[in-house]
């Protein structure tokens, strides 16, 4: 039995109110989360023998390298936030996970890490970076040792940073393309991507609902029903929180990328349009905006999780949200089928698209994608229809 609207919204944002709130904090550091962030960017220089293995004809083929032990590699602080103790101790727990070869260029890994800082227990980020070097002539047998950099971001518990793995290893990326570009002058380029990595990964959402507050069910009905969004007369942060929050609340990823792709097809075609958000005024404006009952109950969820202040609260609501979404596509597509064959499973469709909340959206996502399967199409021609007259009426 699918958990009802309220259990979708109660059960996850539980657990992780629970962790966040297991180190003990006080009212004030809850609601001030961006003064418990902490980052801390180590070089890392790994010297390890390298040997080449000849094939019949004398050639080199392939090379292998050991894993490296504790021996093999030197960490050595580049910046950082955290106090000295600390420091040491996250110093340790990488130099450890570096020693079992726990780390793969690029791919971020989360846990959980005890400091001597007021949080006590926090989430960890952390990712091995290797910035480009130029091509060297491999030998059949050398000892490389390479200067790579390990940056690791530390904040709310590692059940809210999982929440985040894609924004985390895209902000890495971005900080990996300054140390590519900039690896003289790390205190003016990188440095500040160090320093605002929580409020530029983290916080965009919670910025975004306290910015548009009962007007967040037009930006979470273009999410989910992929129509375009223009924003217009912004500040660059507020654009960028715009389109994190649209990415972060569409349905990729959950969805068959073809229905997706043609989705966003049919929506540029039917409405001919993007919906405008004008930022020129005290508060914005939208203009070809669209809503619906389900996008407006979860609004009020949104608002609801303002009164916390927890950034990682927000992103929890609104995983639950596109999980809810996906129910309902799944529950229709079902009725779909039963209905090809039973005309009171048609009436039950109908029941459902009425009284989900988001009839509307649903329609249009399986109407795509059962584009190519006539017998659906014929149910859904008559669900239109259906749904049309009850608009009417």
């Amino acid at each position: 039995m699918l958990p009802s609207f309220q259990e979708s919204v109660d059960v996850d944002d539980r657990e992780l109110e629970s962790s966040e709130e297991g180190g003990g904090l006080s009212d004030e550091r809850k609601l001030d989360r961006s003064n418990n962030s902490y980052y801390c960017l180590y070089g890392y220089q790994s010297c390890r023998l390298q040997q080449g293995v000849d094939s019949d004809d004398g050639s080199p083929c392939s090379t292998t390298a050991e894993t490296p032990s504790s021996d093999d590699f030197s960490l050595s602080l580049v910046d950082t936030n955290l106090p000295a103790e600390a420091e040491a101790e996250l110093h340790s727990f990488i130099a450890k996970h570096l020693a079992k070869g726990a780390f793969f260029e690029g791919m971020g890994n989360i846990a959980s890490v005890e400091l001597s800082i007021p949080e006590s227990q926090v989430g960890c980020y952390y990712c091995l970076l290797q910035p480009e070097k130029p091509a060297e002539t491999a030998s059949s047998e050398s000892s490389t040792c390479s200067l790579d950099y390990v940056v690791c971001f530390l904040g709310g518990s590692e059940k809210g940073l999982e929440l985040y793995p894609l924004e985390l290893d895209k902000y890495t990326q971005d900080l990996k393309t300054d140390l590519d570009a900039k690896p003289n002058n790390l205190e003016m380029y990188v440095q500040p991507l160090l320093r605002t990595w929580f409020e530029d990964s983290v916080c965009p959402i919670q910025r975004v609902v306290q910015l548009f507050q009962e007007k967040l069910a037009f930006v979470l009905h273009a999410a989910l029903s992929y129509t375009p969004v223009e924003v217009k007369e912004s500040d660059e942060r507020t654009k960028k929180d715009i389109n994190r929050f649209l990415r972060a609340a569409s349905l990729q990823g959950l969805v068959q990328e073809a229905t997706m792709t043609s989705l966003c097809m049919a929506m540029n075609e039917e409405q001919g349009r993007s919906m405008v958000v004008d930022c020129s005024g005290p508060q914005p404006q939208f203009h070809n905006a669209d809503s619906n009952k389900f996008c407006e109950e979860w609004t009020q969820v949104f608002l609801n999780g303002s009164e916390g202040g927890n950034p990682f609260l927000f992103r929890q609501i609104l995983e639950n949200f596109k999980l809810k979404a996906i129910q309902d596509i799944n529950n229709l597509k079902r009725f779909i089928r039963q209905a090809e064959m039973n005309h009171y499973a048609l009436f039950k469709c109908y029941l459902f698209l009425k009284n989900c909340g988001s009839g509307d959206v649903l329609l249009k996502i399986v109407k795509v994608e059962h584009a190519e399967m006539q017998e659906a199409k014929n149910v859904i021609t008559v669900l239109e229809e259906f749904m049309r007259e009850s608009a009417v009426a």
